[in-house]
């Protein structure tokens, strides 16, 4: 049994991202390094764990300390374990799962709190993924442009995948799919985390359609600058992943991007998501 006085977290970017060693997942951990570990993620925005390779019964039981795990739209589990979504590029496949830049399912009224992902098999190389501060990115901008900002609202549509249709957006419209139900929500543009009381920035590409009473149209000019700045070098971190490695992130307030630069090679991992809140 792992105990608080054995781990060790290391920074791994200045805006984002600490690395957990010192731990056993496998032979388990006591409360005590659960709640180290929490204020280190709420801390970090995203933490990896090396080398845990958790069958998926004790990857889904380690996610549930740390809240309760729900279904994931539009996918289907792994036999099994409903809760647990394959991550998966096929070898002949050009398209991968999730690959642009998004936080999870802001097309929900109440989008997760956080995601868990453990690889399960990897190309021999690339799949790394980038994660991004919204803390950061809110920041930086100007007090100006910050007070605009919080008094506006997104409007996130799960439609808006179509135009970049990731993989999860062509298994739900396939031959066996079910009838699809597009999926509409209206958040904040700028996020207070309820537990840190810090705010983020909280649009995306993957989502984020237009501001509440614009248009389209009116609204792409001002998304199009947010979405840029929310990636920019200096509020990211970069993955590289390892059989066995698992990423925690919260969803609330970072970003993530899985880099699709290895075609001709499987990649294969498991997630589960979080019950979240209503963002304010």
């Amino acid at each position: 049994m792992t105990t608080i006085d054995t781990i060790q977290i290391r920074r791994v970017a200045g805006a984002i991202g600490a690395e957990i060693s010192g731990i056993d997942l496998i032979a388990g951990v006591d409360d005590a390094t659960i709640a180290a570990i929490r204020q280190a993620w709420l801390a970090h925005g995203v933490l990896f764990f090396r080398n845990q390779p958790l069958e998926p019964g004790a990857f889904q039981a380690f996610a549930e300390r740390f809240g309760e795990v729900v279904e994931y739209p539009f996918v289907k589990g792994i036999e099994g374990h409903p809760l647990i979504v394959p991550v998966l590029k096929l070898a002949h496949e050009k398209v991968n799962f999730g690959g642009i830049w998004h936080t999870d399912t802001a097309y929900l009224e109440i989008p997760p709190m956080a995601s868990m992902l453990i690889a399960r098999e990897l190309p021999p190389f690339g799949g790394d993924t980038l994660f991004a501060s919204g803390y950061a990115a809110f920041e930086a901008l100007s007090p100006a442009m910050q007070g605009m900002l919080e008094g506006l609202t997104g409007v996130n549509a799960s439609a808006k995948a179509d135009v970049t249709r990731t993989r999860e957006d062509r298994i739900k419209d396939g031959p066996a799919a079910a009838p699809r139900k597009d999926l509409l929500a209206e958040h904040p543009v700028v996020r207070t985390h309820p537990e840190t009381g810090r705010k983020a920035l909280y649009v995306n590409f993957g989502h984020t359609i237009r501001f509440a009473g614009m248009t389209e149209e009116e609204s792409r000019p001002l998304l199009e600058f947010l979405f840029a700045h929310q990636v920019k070098p200096e509020f990211t971190c970069r993955f590289t992943w390892n059989v066995g490695d698992i990423a925690f992130w919260d969803n609330r307030c970072v970003l993530h991007n899985p880099v699709n630069d290895y075609h001709g090679y499987k990649r294969s991992m498991h997630r589960v998501t979080l019950k979240g809140d209503r963002p304010r």
